[in-house]
């Protein structure tokens, strides 16, 4: 089983670049349409809905911030039912409160990706409720055609996770640009020095990806 039809609701930085990185992996634009009330455009000329379109969709994904929940619950209700998944990328908003604005859902995933979606390198987050095997499935082929996907037992662990993966990027970037402004106080020039600390990034990240030993031993 895949999602065929998959309505976007919001479509800003995050969705953007999950479409992104589905088109890179060979999906059609043409499995993908968005719901936004403002906007007259967005990037691949997908189809734009600015009322709420009638459906049926296969999976909808909830790229909203996480407090507008509620202003898009009762266009979204109508067309959110037992045989649609709903998708979200909300961060810290727990099922529980998709059951209750959602009950009719046909199951409910979290989906943590970072931006790294975009060239299919993201590493996703999911947990699940009220899914069939089917639609996990269906999910995990989802996530592994932008990255890697790992299902998560237990709820709790999504701060957890949103923290390494989601937060993580940030502080990689700056870690890089400090390792660039040291070099560059040293004398060595700013271009070149922020080329050879993130191509040092990117090499050792390779090597970690792919080296049986771990990390800790790597660094030793």
């Amino acid at each position: 089983m895949s999602f065929g039809k998959i309505l976007i609701v919001g479509f800003g930085t995050m969705t953007g670049a999950m479409v992104d990185g589905w088109l890179r992996a060979g999906y059609s634009r043409d499995r993908f349409e968005i719901y936004h009330p403002h906007r007259t455009q967005v990037a691949h000329d997908l189809a734009l809905h600015n009322e709420w379109p009638a459906g049926p969709y296969d999976a909808i994904l909830l790229g909203i911030k996480p407090h507008m929940i509620g202003d898009v619950a009762e266009g979204l209700a109508p067309i959110l039912g037992a045989d649609t998944v709903l998708l979200s990328v909300l961060a810290g908003v727990r099922t529980e409160t998709y059951v209750d604005y959602f009950p009719n859902a046909g199951g409910i995933v979290r989906f943590m990706p970072n931006l790294a979606c975009a060239l299919g390198k993201s590493p996703n987050a999911l947990y699940g409720r009220d899914i069939t095997a089917a639609q996990r499935e269906s999910v995990t082929r989802l996530a592994q055609d932008i990255g890697t996907a790992e299902w998560l037992d237990n709820e709790r662990q999504f701060d957890l996770v949103t923290a390494l993966t989601g937060s993580g990027p940030g502080f990689l970037y700056r870690f890089i640009d400090v390792l660039a402004s040291g070099a560059s106080d040293l004398g060595l020039g700013r271009a070149q020095a922020e080329r050879l600390a993130i191509a040092m990034v990117e090499g050792a990240g390779a090597l970690a990806a792919s080296s049986e030993a771990s990390p800790g031993k790597l660094a030793d």
